[in-house]
């Protein structure tokens, strides 16, 4: 039967968006009103759970069932109610108490709904930004995340960028604005919170509004941040959100934005980002490797910039794949490729989603692309050739041709007539090789992805289809039984094209019809040869069969079942097969079905491999007919005998398979089937009732199932007159013409007559088999079961569901939570009784319980009474998955709109009717269903372990799939772990710990969302380790026990306490009702108080063995919140653990405290003040008003924040008179409109009395007066863990933060002893036991009063310093992160003694170069905390530092080139920055370069300066030092700052020229060394177009130098800097002939090595078309090739030798720049040089060297190079490249 229906609904509906594919099912009439009735339910659950407040379990449950919706019926509601939905959802997402799981199960539903953003427009919805943003800081920069006081689940992340990028749409438009003034005051480019406020910009700016509202988007923000992001150098991490933002702002608005002033900056920054190696000897900066751009984006962004008028970025484009190219060549490797092949993967496919957009895409309301700037035809072209190389190329790359096939693919829709070609060429001549399989696989695979472009005829490229009939006849020999890969490749070419083309012959049809084209002519024609084809494949199939009979394949001692290669062949095999046979034409079909079963019939195979693959043809033959009759016949004769032999079983097993076909069919054999079955399945021999139990299984399933009954790829036959036109025509959605198999009258009666023949017989004696009448061997009990199994699987959607009254009270609910019944095509008939008898296992588990294989079964009975309608989940989603894949490979980007070939589409509807099948999350929990679960029980808890795991996977997917059930079970299996059931064995004890444990994907019972449940599990699982049964000697309970809290650790989320639903209005169709907050739901606090005490009281109990104490410590530390404090017995229990015996209690304690302490901190008087007042208070003059411009950096209005020596707040007044500013990054962009600062005007109470604490603040004030306490906790803190791998703890500090911050200088008295003590021992753990309490109590002391911070400071800095001098290799960098933590967003006004004490005399050289460098690294740990607010002291460190720059010591010397890097990282030349207070470059440089003269006006600088020469002066020495701690100061900025002064390093340039050696060699000094990186460093910074002539003069004042190293050195600069700013260059058209004439000029120069490297650049600078290769150029070169050498053998005239050399090596370079292809130049230039073999040397070498190279790189594809050439040219170039032959 046929169907198509029209929707049918309430008058006047009309649905967003249906699944279109619901309407080809079978029962589609009925599916309207079910829809319409579940969706009504929904709304009225969902309204009436919100109205009642009730969160969990009625809204979730209800959300739950609106996911289901979508699932089965797509978006099939109307406008209004899909925007309430929206609206409920985003209400619900931003509560401010919800706990972490449900936030995130609600945003993912809102996801869903707002997925197809065309359905909804602005106008129609609009979502305030401000609550998703709050949701977002709360959870991602959590403050009490680190603490543990929340868990979120480990993807919640993830899921709420998702949202946001889903709502961000619908952001109002005033909302960038605000976001702006949000973030703006963040932009500080030294400080971490940069990478924050620009990360929050990508995520949320809108880049989706209409034209007139650009004004109010993006035009607000795009200047600003694309200056920064011009400006800015290095890639900090930062940069790629930046880019990202771009980039979508491009594809947004193409047209709308003029990328143009920034397209060589643009590709300049791709190019670098690739992190390609260029050049001899390149370093690459590490940070480099960490932060490139996402490849995605990038793409995106490339996209959006193409077309237009001019179409400027394509060339760009074309420049970048040339310069590229070369990399993609196979023979290439590094870690670099995948990002390579990324780009060239996901290229094409986001142009082909572009001129989707633009030509085929449904218009929405969203802005479509301007006329002007679409993509043309040429365009297309254009662009298809600049990547066509390159795709080319890494076809056969050593990762895979996958990543090629692809872009191949979507280049082919866009340009079938440039791509396919060249790859077709490239298959035939893989066809025809025998020797390379490789490119056989790689070419297939490409060629399957263009299949449907090659044969359909609407494209540009008419002639593909001719090619049609010569591939599949090339590809058959590719059917080699020896050689698995390239014979699956071969099934899936080979079913690819069958599917597209339909196999007919009609070579007949020119003569019937007169209005062919040639091409439909010839094409008529080739078709006669589709039977040949066919049988030719055939034939080849057999010999594979043949060839893997199991007696070729095994040695006797192996076992029968088939390898995992032989599968994959028989599953290639058999569905090619069939698609082949489906495609056929009745005439090519029946001689093929004639060979099929002569084959089959004709021999006997064994029935395990071949055996298999022989029933597998024969199926896929009967599929589409009936040669049923004949293999019937051939099994009456043999029912009688005993013995069976091989033709019996394969008959039978031909039989099972052939059955799997039209139920129809069957019903004509209906008795003989009934007879087979009836002797097979007793028969005794295990295999052949086996195989009669498949036989039976598919009979079944043939008669029941509702299934499509044909796959073509036109529907209605292949019977009209042209099927050539129907070559690769789509499948048409509306009129698909499915023919559905569904079960008729008779089919159905068949069903139960068989049923009650062979399944009722088999109940009644199982039945006596229990009751003892009529006992059964184990054997046959086995074959009963099976055959009730097999009955069950074959008719499961014929019987009934399991039915009956559900358990109530399982949870408290005013919601309805019913199920949802969904039509699947069936009525049910009579009821059978199969669950009644399932008994049987409480017999087998008294009587025989090691009858392991009947348990087996009887579980999977169970699991399939549960569960199987039809259709296992498992198949189902493998099923799904290959669709997918399958869909990729052959869908249609370009038109889009489902249009997928025919029997793609007809799968999709069929795997829409089997998941409906499967929707059963949410079903009801009823008796017969508790009663099976409890008999899983039992099994998951008998002696066997496969049984036990086999029946414990099953419960936990009941557990999952009836609602609530687990509030029934776990008390069940917590009966069998409590202590007082003593009767429990060990491996029950087992079982029901793996119960809790749960599956790897599933749920874990002992990690429930449920107060009661984690209530009852966590204490039981805690004393369970007093139950008889349990033992920690077995090592196998430990682990288990071990996984247990580690899954309960990784899943636990927090649990609310608190819900409370906003006052929104809900409206919906019925009522609208206002909702009130809520009280606080006392009953959830009394649970979480109940289970707290519940598991201190466990841990009271002495004889609870140490894993548990431990187990108990952990659950309990997963229970501090940060909404409810902790009960005053836990803080007990915690403060006391600190000093534990065991370390691992101690730890969790030490975070324990620390968390409670953030409980406990009392909240401080913050109030707002407006930074303009402040700054004009302090200059008395108000003619800085806010000037209009963005100006940024150090100017007037925020001096007041930095540090002055002259006015640091030393007493009382002065400390109370300032405002303090704790964080750093305020006011560096711009002031926020309000800043909240902590009032200092507010007499902060001195002591906490202790009347005034609450219970906990009492305890932990009792414990840490105590000295015993003290001195014990200060030892155990001071002990050594693991020998030098500990370092500076964050919790450990985090808890004596917390306790200075909240009870003030109390504990000081007694704490101050063990620190002098410990700070004068310079062992490792006492240092680091200082360092964090000192952290602790600096960052502690934050808020205290002025007369406290004195007393502390003039404790702290005796006690820093003695700690200093004891300082040594292990203790330098605890001490380091010691003083970082402490002034981490501090303001340095208030730390004044700390900074001041730091910056006396670091360098005073006693303790040695050790202890130099340790203090410097010291100080720049505080200082770069403090960035631009401690100018002063930079300066005055940078005064100090300057004379001592000419230190021996390299590590002092690496040091000072670190901090100078950090004191000058604040001078930078960012848009609209005033010139910074802080110390600048240019003026160091210049202090510096007066220092250097004495090497500068040398020649040469010799590295011997040691040597005992007293005529070198002393300045000489000096300024070799300096120049040696200048080097390093190079090296570590050239990662790290921000922008790189050009003109400052340009003046170091000769310098480092002449020291750089040329060779790499290990044995230089380290200066060689250092000037060497230097260089490389330097050229692969980034230039500006004003910087370009400066670098080039300074290059070619270089090249006239006198040594020629420095010349050498100037050419490899060179080619590293063309690279790395080559779209820059390329935009600089003078400068390029600057650099052509400089490299031409030392190609003559008189030094060999720097001729030779001259020759390498060229080519290089050629290789990236840099300058093209003109005529010009090409005479240039051969003039000076033929410079005439004098004829004297004598002395050669060495000036006319260099020439001519040079002439060649410029011609060598030619060749060599193009080393893949030939293009029309290169012949003759190739000739000319082998006129110059017998040259002189070095001009022979040069030429013999060029031309081996030319052999090694065009060797591959010679077949394709020598068409280029002519007969005498090719004669040459063989007596070139063939070395001659010595036995002539």
């Amino acid at each position: 039967m046929t169907v198509d229906g029209a929707p049918v609904g309430p008058p006047g509906f009309v649905p967003q968006k249906e699944i279109v594919y619901n309407r080809m099912l079978p029962y589609a009439d009925r599916l309207d009103a079910e829809a319409t009735e579940l969706l009504a339910d929904i709304k009225a659950n969902l309204s009436r759970a919100v109205a009642l407040r009730e969160l969990w379990p009625g809204v979730a449950f209800w959300c739950r069932k609106l996911f289901s919706f979508l699932k089965l019926y797509g978006r099939r509601f109307s406008k209004e109610d899909h925007i309430l939905f929206i609206k409920l959802l985003y209400e619900l997402v931003t509560l401010p108490d919800l706990e972490p799981y449900m936030m995130q199960s609600y945003a993912r539903l809102l996801i869903q709904l707002l997925k197809k953003k065309e359905l909804l427009s602005r106008d129609d919805l609009q979502l305030p930004w401000r609550p998703l943003y709050d949701l977002y800081e709360r959870v991602v920069y959590s403050k009490t995340e680190h603490l543990g006081l929340i868990w979120f689940p480990n993807s919640v992340d993830h899921i709420l960028k998702a949202l946001i990028k889903s709502c961000r749409l619908y952001f109002p438009t005033s909302s960038t604005r605000e976001m702006l003034d949000e973030w703006r005051p963040l932009l500080c480019v030294f400080d971490m919170v940069m990478q924050k406020a620009i990360s929050n910009m990508e995520l949320f700016l809108p880049t989706i509004m209409p034209v007139e509202e650009h004004g109010q988007g993006f035009q607000l923000w795009f200047e600003e941040l694309m200056n920064l992001w011009v400006s800015v150098q290095n890639q900090p991490s930062w940069e790629g959100h930046l880019v990202n933002l771009f980039a979508r702002l491009a594809n947004d608005n193409i047209g709308y934005v003029d990328w143009t002033p920034y397209t060589p900056t643009i590709f300049t920054r791709i190019l670098r980002s690739l992190n390609l190696p260029v050049g001899v000897s390149q370093m690459v900066a590490p940070r480099y490797l960490t932060n490139s751009y996402d490849i995605g984006h990038l793409v995106l962004w490339i996209t959006a910039l193409l077309g237009g008028p001019g179409n400027p970025a394509q060339k760009e484009l074309t420049y970048l794949f040339n310069s590229i190219a070369s990399f993609y060549h196979p023979s290439n490797h590094g870690r670099w490729q995948s990002r390579l092949m990324r780009l060239l993967q996901r290229l094409p496919a986001s142009v082909v989603r572009r001129v989707h957009r633009e030509r085929h895409a449904i218009p929405c309301w969203i802005t479509l692309v301007p006329e002007s700037q679409r993509l043309t035809d040429d365009d297309l072209r254009e662009f298809t050739q600049s990547l066509i190389g390159a795709a080319l190329l890494a076809m056969f790359s050593k990762t895979g041709s996958t990543d090629a096939a692809y872009a191949l693919q979507n280049l082919a829709l866009l340009t079938p007539e440039l791509t396919i070609p060249p790859v077709l060429e490239k298959t035939y001549a893989a066809m025809e090789t025998l020797t390379e399989p490789h490119t056989l696989t790689a070419t297939l695979s490409c060629m399957i992805g263009m299949a449907r472009s090659l044969v359909s005829s609407n494209n540009n490229y008419p002639e593909g289809r001719a090619h049609v009939v010569p591939l599949l006849m090339g590809s058959l020999p590719g059917v080699d039984p020896n050689d698995f890969s390239k014979c699956m490749i071969t099934f899936q070419f080979i079913a690819t094209f069958t599917t597209l083309v339909p196999l007919v012959d009609c070579s007949s049809a020119p003569s019937r019809h007169s209005d062919l084209t040639e091409i439909e002519k010839d094409l008529c024609f080739a078709s006669a040869e589709f039977e040949d084809f066919v049988l030719q494949f055939l034939d080849r199939c057999f010999a594979l069969i043949d060839s893997s009979t199991l007696e070729q394949t095994r040695d006797e001692t192996e076992t029968d079942t088939q390898t995992q290669l032989e599968s994959l062949v028989e599953l290639g095999l058999s569905s090619t097969v069939s698609t082949i046979l489906t495609q056929c034409s009745t005439e090519i079909y029946k001689v093929a079905l004639q060979k099929v079963y002569n084959f089959a019939t004709s021999n006997i195979f064994e029935t395990c491999v071949s055996g298999r693959m022989v029933a597998d043809m024969c199926r896929a033959a009967a599929k589409v007919s009936l040669s049923l009759h004949q293999v019937i016949k051939k099994n009456e004769e043999l029912q009688n005998e005993e013995e069976l032999d091989k033709e019996l079983l394969w008959n039978l097993q031909l039989l099972s398979e052939v059955t799997r076909v039209d139920g129809e069919q069957l019903l004509k054999y209906r008795g003989d089937l009934e007879r087979i079955l009836r002797v097979c399945v007793r028969l005794h021999c295990k295999r052949a009732y086996t195989l009669a139990c498949n036989l039976l299984e598919h009979t079944l399933r043939s008669l029941s199932l509702i299934y499509p009954t044909e796959y073509r790829s036109t529907s209605g036959g292949f019977d009209t007159d042209l099927p050539i036109r129907d070559w690769g025509r789509d499948g048409d959605v509306a009129a698909l013409g499915v023919c559905w198999h569904v079960p008729s009258k008779e089919e159905e009666s068949f069903v139960f007559q068989l049923l009650s023949s062979l399944l009722q017989p088999e109940l009644q004696r199982i039945k006596d088999h229990v009751s003892g009448d009529q006992p059964m061997s184990r054997e046959e009990l086995l074959q009963s079961l099976a055959i009730v199994q097999h009955c069950l699987l074959g008719a499961g959607t014929m019987l009934r569901p399991l039915d009956g009254p559900h358990v109530s009270d399982l949870v408290p609910s005013m919601v309805n939570l019913g199920e949802i019944k969904l039509h699947i095509g069936v009525e049910y008939g009579k009821k059978t009784h199969t669950h009644s008898h399932i008994h049987t296992y409480n017999h087998i588990l008294e009587h025989s319980e090691d009858d392991t294989k009947s348990l087996f079964v009887i579980i999977k009975i169970i699991s399939d009474l549960m569960f199987f309608r039809g259709t296992h989940k498992k198949e189902f989603d493998a099923r799904w998955k290959s669709f997918t894949l399958v869909k990729k490979s052959m869908e249609n980007r370009l038109y889009g709109k489902k249009q997928h070939i025919r029997a793609l589409l007809i799968d999709r509807v069929l795997l829409q009717h089997e998941m409906r099948k499967l929707v059963v999350e949410g079903s009801e929990y009823k008796v017969v269903h508790q009663e099976m679960l409890c008999d899983l029980l039992l099994l998951s808890t008998s002696t066997y372990s496969q049984v036990r795991s086999r029946a414990q996977s099953v419960l936990m997917m009941a557990l999952g799939t009836y609602s609530f059930s687990y509030r029934d079970l776990i008390p069940r299996i917590l009966q069998l772990l409590s202590p007082q059931n003593t009767t429990v064995s060990q491996q029950q004890f087992k079982g029901a710990l793996y119960c809790l444990l749960g599956m790897h994907s599933g749920i874990c019972l002992a990690s429930m969302r449920d107060w009661d449940c984690v209530g009852e599990v966590w204490p039981a699982l805690v004393r369970c380790g007093l139950s008889p049964s349990m033992s920690l000697e077995k090592p196998s309970i430990c682990l288990l026990l071990d996984d247990i809290t580690d899954r309960v650790h990784r899943q636990h989320d927090t649990i609310g306490i608190y819900f409370t639903v906003g006052n929104t209005a809900t409206e919906t169709q019925q009522y609208r009702l206002s909702i009130k907050c809520l009280k606080p739901c006392y009953q959830y606090q009394k649970k979480y108080e109940k289970l707290v005490n519940d598991l201190l009281d466990c841990l009271e109990d002495r004889d609870l063995p140490w894993k548990f104490e431990h187990m108990a410590t952990d659950l309990l530390s997963l229970l501090l919140r940060d909404d409810h404090p902790l009960p005053s017995d836990a803080v007990l229990y915690f403060t006391q653990s600190l000093i534990h015996d065991s370390i691992s209690i101690r730890k969790v304690a030490i975070s324990a405290v620390a968390g409670i302490l953030k409980q406990l901190k009392r909240p401080r008087k913050k109030i707002a003040v407006k930074p303009s007042e402040i700054s004009e208070g302090l200059m008395k003059t108000t003619q800085m008003k806010d000037m209009e411009g963005v100006c940024v950096g150090d100017r007037e209005a925020n001096r007041w924040l930095q540090y002055d020596s002259k006015n640091l707040p030393m007493c009382q007044e002065q400390w109370e008179g300032q405002q303090f500013v704790e964080k750093t990054h305020w006011g560096y962009y711009s002031w926020p409109r309000e800043m909240m600062i902590y009032a200092a005007s507010e007499k902060p109470k001195d002591d906490l009395p202790y009347e005034e604490m609450s219970e906990g603040e009492k305890i932990i004030f009792e414990y840490f007066s105590d000295p015993e306490f003290i001195d014990q906790l200060i030892e155990f803190l001071s002990l050594e863990e693991r020998k030098g791998k500990d370092s500076f703890n964050p919790r450990r500090f985090c808890l004596f933060k917390g306790l200075f911050r909240n009870y003030g200088d109390m504990f000081l008295p007694l704490l101050w002893p063990h620190l002098e003590q410990l700070a004068g021992d310079p062992h490792e753990s006492s240092q680091r036991c200082v360092c964090e309490i000192t952290a602790g109590l600096i960052r502690g002391s934050k808020l205290w009063s002025f007369s406290k911070v004195d007393k502390l400071w003039q404790l702290l800095c005796p006690l820093i310093r003695t700690a200093l001098t004891n300082i040594t290799v292990e203790t330098y960098t605890d001490w380091g992160t010691c003083i970082a933590t402490a002034c981490e967003g501090r303001d340095p006004r208030k730390l004044h003694w700390l900074l001041e004490l730091l910056m006396e005399s670091p360098l005073s050289g006693e303790g040695g170069s050790f202890r130099d460098a340790s203090l410097l690294y010291v100080l720049q740990g505080g200082l770069t905390q403090q960035q631009w607010r401690v100018s002063e002291l930079l300066h005055r460190l940078l005064a100090y530092l300057e004379p001592k720059l000419t230190q021996v010591y390299k590590n002092v010397r690496e040091r000072i080139g670190s901090v100078l890097t950090y004191i000058f990282m604040i001078d930078v030349a960012l848009p609209h920055t005033q010139p910074t207070s802080s110390p600048h470059v240019a003026e160091f440089v210049t202090r510096v370069l007066e220092r250097l003269k004495p090497l500068t006006s040398e020649p040469e600088i010799h590295n011997h300066v040691h040597e005992e020469n007293t005529r070198e002066t002393d300045e000489r020495t000096q300024a070799v030092k300096l120049l040696k701690t200048v080097l390093k100061w190079l090296m570590a900025s050239a990662g790290r700052t921000f922008t790189t002064p050009v003109q400052q390093q340009l003046q170091l340039l000769p310098l480092l020229f002449k020291i750089a050696p040329v060779e790499i060699d290990e044995s230089y000094d380290e200066m060689k060394q250092d000037a060497r990186t230097c260089l490389s460093l330097m050229s692969q910074g980034l230039l500006y177009p004003e910087h370009i002539p400066l670098v080039l003069a300074a290059l070619e004042e270089m090249s006239v130098s006198r040594s020629w190293h420095a010349r050498y050195s100037v050419l490899t600069y060179l080619q590293i800097m063309v690279f790395y700013n080559l779209f820059t260059l390329l935009n600089a058209p003078a400068e390029v002939v600057r650099i052509q004439t400089l490299v031409m000029q030392l190609l003559l120069d008189e030094q060999l090595e720097v001729r030779d490297m001259a020759g390498t650049t060229l080519s290089g600078l050629l290789q990236c078309q840099f300058f093209p290769l003109d005529s010009s150029l090409q005479t240039q070169l051969q003039t000076l090739s033929q410079t005439r050498l004098p004829k004297a053998r004598g002395e050669l005239a060495s000036t006319d030798l260099v020439r001519r050399h040079a002439g060649v090596l410029g011609l060598s370079a030619c060749i060599l720049s193009s080393p893949y292809d030939v293009p029309q130049w290169m012949p003759q230039i190739l000739m000319d040089l082998s006129d110059h073999l017998n040259d002189p040397q070095p001009i022979e070498m040069t030429v013999k060297k060029t031309l081996s190279e030319f052999r090694r790189t065009h060797h591959d594809n010679w077949q394709e190079h020598r068409q280029c050439f002519t007969d005498d040219q090719l004669l040459v170039l063989t007596d070139l490249l063939v070395s001659p032959c010595y036995y002539a």
